[in-house]
Order: C-alpha cells, then sequence, then structure tokens
C-alpha cells in the first residue's frame, strides 16, 4: 500500500519527491516527450534524466533533436547481436544502481515493454514510488507494478489542445461547465460499475467519500485510471459531467475559505 506521506507528496502543490527519469528510446516516442516531463513535474522533480538506445540508428534520429532541449542524457548501447536487445539490460543496471544510492523517492520509466515489470516491482519492494509511461500497447503486468501509469497518447492529445487554446482567442462567455476534451484517446467503455465500486469502498460511514481519497483510491485499484481517457482533465471534471451516477456535496473547510467536493453513488 502507498505510504499516506508519499501520496501526500504527490498531491501536495510544492514537488518534493526526488525522481530518476528512465526513457527506453527503442519503446518511447520523442515528440510525446514534452508532455511527459510536464506530467513527472506534477509528482516531483527530475534529478536524473537518461534515455538508451543506440543513437547511430535512423530510428532514434527524432531523439537527437530533443535530447539538449530537455537536458536528456543520452545512454549509447550499441546493439551487441540481431534479434536482442542490449538497451534493456543497461538501463536496468543503471537503475538498480541508482536505487542503492537512496538519492530518490521514486522512478519515472517510460516505455512500453513489459520487459521492465521486474524493474518496477523490485523498486516498489524497496518502498519508492514507480511511474510508468507508456502507450495503448503497454501490457497490464508493467502497468500494473506501476504505483500510476499513465497514457502517452493521453499526453499527446493534452499537448494538442494546449497549443490550440494558446492559438485561440479569450472567450468571455465561457463558463464553469466540465468540458470534455474531444481531442483525447477516448478508446474505452466508461467504467461505471468500476467507479461505484470504488466510490463504495472508499466512503466513510456515512456513505460519502471525499473527491481525494475516491481519486487515490482508484489508483490503487486501477494505476493506469485516468480520468483525460475518458475526455476529462480533471477527475472533478469528470464527476461534475456524470450527474446521473454521482451525488455531490460541497463542504466547508474550518478556518479557510475554500470548499472540498464530497460525493455519493445516486
Amino acid at each position: 500500500m502507498v505510504s499516506p506521506r508519499i501520496v501526500a507528496k504527490i498531491e501536495s502543490e510544492a514537488p518534493t519527491l526526488r525522481l530518476a527519469v528512465l526513457i527506453d528510446a527503442d519503446n518511447a516516442q520523442a515528440a510525446v516527450i514534452e508532455g511527459i516531463l510536464a506530467e513527472i513535474a506534477r509528482f516531483g522533480e527530475a534529478s536524473v534524466k537518461r534515455i538508451y538506445g543506440d543513437f547511430t540508428s535512423p530510428s532514434s534520429s527524432s531523439w537527437k533533436k530533443v535530447l539538449h532541449k530537455y537536458a536528456i542524457k543520452p545512454v549509447q548501447q550499441f546493439a551487441y547481436t540481431t534479434g536482442k536487445n542490449a538497451t534493456d539490460s543497461t538501463l536496468i543496471i543503471d537503475a538498480m544502481d541508482l536505487l542503492y544510492t537512496r538519492r530518490f523517492d521514486g522512478f519515472c520509466l517510460v516505455t512500453s515493454d513489459s520487459d521492465f515489470t521486474g524493474l518496477a516491482t523490485r523498486i516498489r519492494e524497496e518502498g519508492l514510488m514507480v511511474f510508468g509511461f507508456g502507450e495503448q500497447k503497454t501490457p497490464d503486468a508493467f502497468r500494473n507494478a506501476c504505483h500510476k501509469f499513465v497514457l502517452t497518447e493521453v499526453l499527446r492529445s493534452s499537448q494538442a489542445e494546449s497549443e490550440r487554446v494558446t492559438a485561440s482567442k479569450p472567450d468571455a462567455s465561457s463558463t464553469s461547465v466540465p468540458q470534455t476534451d474531444s481531442s483525447a484517446p477516448q478508446t474505452s467503455t466508461f467504467p461505471r460499475e468500476f467507479l461505484l465500486s470504488a466510490l463504495e469502498q472508499s466512503a466513510d460511514e456515512s456513505g460519502w467519500a471525499h473527491l481525494g481519497t475516491f481519486g487515490s483510491y482508484l489508483t490503487k485499484l486501477q494505476p493506469d485510471f485516468d480520468s483525460r481517457v475518458y475526455g476529462f482533465k480533471k477527475l472533478s471534471d469528470l464527476v461534475k459531467a456524470k450527474a446521473d451516477i454521482f451525488l455531490m456535496e460541497e463542504r466547508a473547510v474550518p478556518g479557510q475559505s475554500q470548499k472540498q467536493l464530497y460525493l455519493k453513488p445516486r
């Protein structure tokens, strides 16, 4: 189970986790690196950023264009023989070396390869956080070995949406009604039963659950759960848009002007 101290760090507005970011160039796309680093910044500080691959290969040419821009250290690994992936071994060895320095709170593994499932599991056994970033094709074994798994397709669509909004003029008539992101990869059926089951298990004796508690429980049950997959930028937007499923109540916080959102099944 994730330590409450670590969860508090993740949810804090001021990221404090020291993270090692390790990228498998053979199984990651350079086009989404900006979105990945922005997402990592929500969790903590990327103290180490390394990418592993054969950068003499034409398939790695896209990475060479972004390494200096984002201060990512390339680790060159020539293929020893055809059909074998020497990159994986080098990344795993480096990860273990960094793990034993005891200088990090967590690791970010950027890959869609299930071969790193054992590495993610080993890091978790040391009590550190594991954040995975990969494409839709990433096997469940690696997804579930991470504390949190983020689909890079979601980050790609979020980046495109951000550029679209920046290019457009502000609309003074806009409202606070939650809007879906039409560019999000909505390839999955909305998990109504899963959400209701998780809500029931995270509720207090009165049947109500705090939004933050609900969100943390969702991630523990399903590390790759992300409201953006279903077209909503935040979990609160999803909940507010699904008034046919959830009852909502805003409660005042003693000594503060802000309110907290609580919910229960209809």
